[in-house]
């Protein structure tokens, strides 16, 4: 591990929590990127990977930890709007120890490095945040390191920026000279032209 791999999720976390505060209760049906997902799906899977990505910082393995994301569709919790805030705050607090970045951990089912357990904490941060974003018709602006952390583990992820890949999709060509999150929003599997 390198000092340049540790992030600080602080600062993308409090963007995703203040996107899910936009969200008034009568949007939680609308359609999202994800399709399988409403808002509120979305919102419940937001909470249930920030929970997971804390306990896997912690090297706290269980239920959390062991539960692949594509076992059901998540259920948005009842106290969501306090829920969702104080786990990504957790989670946040639980990358700043830098042992949360070495030896093995656990998420979604999966065994795997700390190190590519946080990043990929990161960009489950900035693509669902973007998710959220465009489903919600909130104006979005990822963490500048986040973003750049994210983009990097896509072009890694797929091979190649721009190559064939199916982290959450086929990826989406974009034309060269876009912005950076469009060109990381594209390689994720989506539209980075999609409208609500």
């Amino acid at each position: 591990m390198t000092d340049t791999t540790m992030l600080d999720l602080g600062p993308q976390a409090r963007i995703v929590a203040r996107l899910a505060e936009g969200v008034p209760d009568a949007g939680l049906s609308g359609p999202t990127p994800c399709p399988d997902y409403t808002v509120g799906t979305l919102l419940g899977h937001l909470t249930g990977l920030a929970a997971a990505f804390r306990d896997a910082a912690r090297k706290e393995l269980g239920p959390t930890t062991d539960t692949a994301p594509t076992t059901a569709l998540p259920v948005l919790p009842a106290d969501w709007r306090a829920e969702l805030p104080r786990v990504l705050g957790e989670l946040a607090e639980a990358w700043t120890d830098p042992a949360a970045w070495t030896g093995m951990t656990r998420a979604g089912g999966v065994d795997l490095p700390g190190e590519i357990a946080g990043l990929v904490a990161v960009n489950e941060l900035v693509v669902h945040g973007w998710d959220l974003a465009r489903a919600t018709g909130q104006e979005y602006a990822p963490d500048p390191a986040a973003l750049d952390t994210s983009y990097t583990f896509l072009v890694a992820a797929t091979g190649e920026e721009g190559g064939a890949g199916d982290i959450f999709g086929p990826v989406v060509p974009v034309p060269d000279g876009t912005p950076l999150l469009d060109r990381a929003v594209g390689l994720s599997g989506r539209d980075p032209g999609r409208r609500p």
